[in-house]
């Protein structure tokens, strides 16, 4: 398994970060690996919805089927798997001064003889959560404004 973590500040309330983020279509604007992000069901956003999520990865495109699997008022943990990684992405928030303390942590299980490929990954995955570090902040206030 490989496990990245970050820890941001967002200038924005934790409410409205929180409601920015669980809508996981937002990917497009802040993960630098999505290409494209589809909300697969109707209705509000709630435990249970579920994208599909298209990303490049080393210059192979590859889709997963997520789902919001936790949501409460702090946290989110969305799932994503296909038939050679399970990807989950904790989302977990706390009031920072006027802003929030957004802690992001994304973990990729491989599966089948993908596993064999996991030691030689970690740099590349620790480059795409230093992007969601870059990009995550700008995209969701001026999403929030």
């Amino acid at each position: 398994m490989i496990s990245v973590e970050r820890v941001l500040v967002v200038g924005l309330p934790l409410a409205d970060l929180v409601a920015y983020l669980e809508d996981f279509a937002h990917t497009e604007e802040w993960d630098p690996g999505t290409v494209s992000c589809v909300r697969l069901d109707d209705g509000p956003v709630r435990a249970g919805a579920r994208w599909r999520n298209t990303s490049v990865f080393r210059g192979r495109t590859t889709d997963l089927e997520y789902r919001l699997d936790v949501r409460e008022s702090a946290r989110l943990r969305f799932v994503g798997e296909n038939k050679t990684v399970t990807a989950v992405d904790d989302l977990r928030f706390g009031v920072e001064g006027n802003g929030t303390r957004l802690t992001y942590r994304a973990s990729l299980t491989f599966k089948g003889l993908a596993k064999l490929a996991t030691p030689f990954l970690r740099s590349e995955f620790e480059r795409l959560a230093d992007g969601v570090v870059t990009r995550l902040p700008a995209a969701a206030v001026a999403r929030g404004t």
